[in-house]
């Protein structure tokens, strides 16, 4: 008979399903491809299960009391930067992004493992608020998260989670003036500290000239004003920079534009669904950060315990803010998960779609074709006899499959520049997308379009785009065919 799942089990496989795709997506960030994003985002997420249960155990020296860390999140993503850290010392920096192994080697790295009163402020200050405070002015500000979902996420009242909220961030920003008072600085830093407090207090407040000209030189001071200023939008980008650093604002815009395309999604919320405070556990793991591949082989969790096949509260749709980045509700579960793989496990580099034409600090996107099957007969088989003229070439790779939905990308070649593009094909055995990344789509009957996203319209001549998603399938799951580029047929790559 197996061992039944401890609640610790339990708890971490709530964390992989929370946290996972955040991870990954700095990781991404992190890294030159996307096998070595999964990798590197697959030994960070060990590193910072450590460290959680570090935290919850405590030591001797502080019994009964839980070690003061970063909620789950900001936790994880340090442990990316600890991890790509790691990477670079034991000879591995040809896997992660040339411009980081510059800055793992700079002055501005150091400060994430110097001396405690010399790392940034807003690290500090949130690592001295209580978890719950911290988890929910991260979720909030950082992930973008509307507030309906921070309140399920935290077992939060949601009519007064708003409230709250505003509470939290006033914690925050006087934990950072108190660290900021408490920091080594020089005499004239010392001098202006009153006057920055007073000035970033009002959001009427005129910044002095004398000030404004010492903010725009002194690195440390502009930091201390942007924690402690809480109008004018600029505390995600605080948060971000100073418990991150490298690659910090990247992955904040893609936050924002996952949230984005969730409020974008199109279909309201029905207005009688109640909170649900465990419904984010049964999510599909949003955008294009979803590697069900990956998954199979990697969770370090208690994944039998993973609540697949639910979406909780199923009625809500995607338009209430609820916590995934769909474009449509999947109806269809996720793969199953029997194994929990060790602390170190290894991921084999599977296809992924991890958001390669997402990237706010690289050049444009470049995936490789896969090999797909494509056709010139619209609504019925695939044609392989079709021989007209091309201006495209698709593939179509099917990254994963489990008994009632699969996981595919597709990458399109151009031989002309696009200044945006739309992909058409068709399915022959009743395929249902059910959610989509890096692209918007519709689907009518078998036929199914897929949109460009603002940020990957353009794309040079002789150029790539790719996009993934997840659908449901029954019965047979036969090969997308009948492809177009923005009207024109394309060839199997």
């Amino acid at each position: 008979m197996p061992d039944l799942p401890t609640p610790q089990d339990a708890a971490e496989a709530a964390l992989f399903s929370e946290c996972w795709d955040a991870v990954l997506s700095y990781a991404d960030l992190c890294t030159a491809g996307s096998a070595a994003a999964t990798r590197l985002a697959t030994e960070a997420f060990a590193l910072g299960i450590r460290e959680a249960r570090a935290g919850e155990t405590g030591t001797s020296g502080n019994a009964g009391r839980r070690s003061a860390r970063l909620p789950r999140i900001p936790l994880l993503l340090t442990a990316v930067r600890t991890t790509a850290t790691a990477w670079e010392t034991d000879g591995q920096g040809h896997k992660l992004d040339p411009e980081l192994r510059l800055w793992l080697n700079s002055d501005n790295a150091a400060r994430y493992t110097g001396p405690p009163l010399q790392r940034p402020l807003a690290l500090r200050g949130l690592r001295d608020m209580q978890e719950a405070d911290a988890a929910l002015l991260w979720l909030a500000e950082v992930e973008a998260l509307p507030m309906s979902v921070v309140a399920r996420r935290l077992g939060l009242d949601p009519a007064a989670v708003a409230a709250e909220l505003d509470q939290v961030r006033g914690l925050f920003r006087d934990r950072c003036h108190r660290n900021h008072l408490d920091t080594p600085m020089a005499a004239q830093c010392r001098s202006y500290a009153r006057l920055l407090d007073a000035v970033t207090r009002s959001p009427l407040a005129d910044t002095p000239d004398d000030l404004s000209r010492h903010l725009a030189r002194c690195v440390e001071c502009a930091e201390a004003a942007a924690c402690l200023r809480l109008h004018g939008g600029g505390l995600p980008t605080a948060l971000a920079s100073g418990v991150i650093g490298w690659g910090g604002l990247a992955y904040l815009e893609r936050r924002r534009r996952a949230a984005e395309v969730r409020l974008g999604a199109g279909r309201p919320a029905p207005a009688d669904v109640p909170p649900n405070p465990g419904a984010h556990k049964a999510r599909v793991v949003r955008g294009g950060l979803l590697v069900a591949a990956v998954i199979v082989s990697l969770l370090a969790l208690a994944a039998s315990m993973m609540p697949f096949g639910s979406t909780g509260d199923g009625a809500a749709g995607p338009g209430d803010g609820s916590d995934r980045q769909p474009v449509a509700d999947p109806g269809f579960s996720e793969p199953s998960i029997s194994a929990r793989p060790s602390d170190s496990a290894t991921v084999s580099p599977e296809p992924s779609a991890t958001g390669a034409s997402d990237r706010s600090e690289r050049s444009a996107p470049d995936p490789e074709p896969q090999g797909t099957t494509s056709s010139t007969a619209r609504g019925g088989d695939p044609d392989p006899e079709a021989s007209a003229p091309a201006a495209c070439e698709v593939a179509y790779d099917l990254v994963n499959q489990w008994p009632d939905g699969f996981q595919a990308t597709v990458t399109v070649t151009t031989a002309e520049a696009l200044d945006n593009w739309r992909v058409t094909w068709s399915f022959k055995d009743g395929q249902q997308v059910g959610q989509m990344w890096d692209a918007s789509f519709s689907q009518n009957g078998s036929r199914v379009t897929a949109t460009a996203a603002d940020y990957n319209k353009k794309v040079p001549a002789d150029g790539s785009l790719a996009f993934g998603f997840l659908s449901s399938w029954r019965g047979k799951n036969s090969p997308a065919y009948d492809f177009t580029l923005n009207g024109e047929n394309c060839t199997k790559a």
